[in-house]
């Protein structure tokens, strides 16, 4: 069976908007770390809000697209040790 493509959209805004929510930056803001961490979060919600755009414009293709990039931006922070998150969230592949 094909995947519900409005399903899998509003799932992965729902997980990118929870995930920027979860996300703590670990190092001082003043640090080169603490910037790649900000320009990190910059990213995830830049890819959020371009996907809303893109879902208003009944775009749900490149809204999809857009979440799934932002996403994936937050989580290879995550891995890289960069955001602190909640031990009991399944949001992230820590």
């Amino acid at each position: 069976m094909p995947a519900d493509l409005a399903e899998k959209t509003d799932r992965y805004e729902r997980m990118l908007a929870d995930a920027l929510d979860a996300a703590e930056p670990r190092p001082p803001a003043e640090t080169p770390l603490g910037v790649a961490a900000a320009e990190i979060v910059e990213m995830a919600k830049s890819y959020l809000e371009d996907g809303r755009h893109f879902r208003a414009d009944d775009d749900p293709v490149n809204a999809l697209a857009s979440y799934s990039y932002g996403y994936g931006w937050l989580d290879a922070g995550v891995r890289m040790g960069l955001f602190a998150v909640p031990e009991d969230t399944e949001l992230f592949t820590t």
